[in-house]
């Protein structure tokens, strides 16, 4: 690790403590009153992958998440009233010129999920982020080929494409119809004490690192 992706990962363990304190600050008051607690998953997800891997935004723009046409998709387990996914994870039902089709995921450099849930036996909370490289990743694309023809056909009705992440367990494989893979893991964080720690932490996958098919 060098010393740039050593300063990025302490910044982003920072950026996790600051988020874990504003969800435990606003915890009792949304259990007092009967809501959810706040989280823009969405919002904080594009943060922790920015200061992780030095990607910029799109200064509050529209279009993709990342200035690179990456993508970050997010699911926040923490005291969730359902069963969080990944949701829309490849272009569907847009106005795009390549919605709908595989060539989508050739804009695509990067794909990120970020996933806050517990860690299994301690308990601890935690964070996950799994890096996709959608342009080159033979597994993922077949997976989304897939997919994609089966909404053609008229097999799936809905846009939506959904994976269904590995919540509270030590396990790398998210989950859909059309194949479970076992994903590159960029980044795993403990809250360990008075703060998040890291526990793994591999960012060639962002060169080199492939899905893989799992039963």
């Amino acid at each position: 690790m060098n010393q740039k992706t050593s300063e990025q990962l302490q910044k982003a363990l920072g950026f996790l403590n600051l988020q874990y304190q504003s969800f435990s600050l606003a915890a009792p008051f949304a259990t007092a009153t009967g809501h959810p607690v706040p989280c823009d998953s969405r919002g904080w997800s594009q943060i922790l992958v920015s200061v992780l891997t030095g990607l910029k935004g799109l200064a509050r723009k529209k279009g993709p998440d990342f200035s690179d046409g990456s993508d970050v998709k997010a699911a926040n387990a923490w005291e969730a009233i359902d069963v969080p996914r990944f949701n829309g994870v490849v272009k569907a039902g847009t106005k795009a010129a390549t919605a709908g089709k595989l060539q989508s995921l050739d804009k695509v450099p990067y794909l990120f999920l970020v996933l806050w849930d517990h860690a299994p036996v301690t308990n601890r909370p935690r964070c996950r982020i799994w890096c996709v490289r959608p342009q080159s990743d033979k597994a993922f694309r077949t997976m989304c080929k897939k997919w994609y023809d089966q909404v053609a056909n008229g097999e799936i009705k809905s846009n939506n494409f959904q994976l269904h992440p590995p919540i509270g367990k030590d396990s790398n494989v998210s989950t859909n119809k059309c194949g479970n893979l076992s994903y590159p893991l960029l980044m795993c964080a403990e809250y360990i004490d008075d703060g998040f720690v890291s526990v793994q932490y591999e960012p060639e996958v962002m060169k080199s690192g492939e899905c893989s098919v799992s039963a």
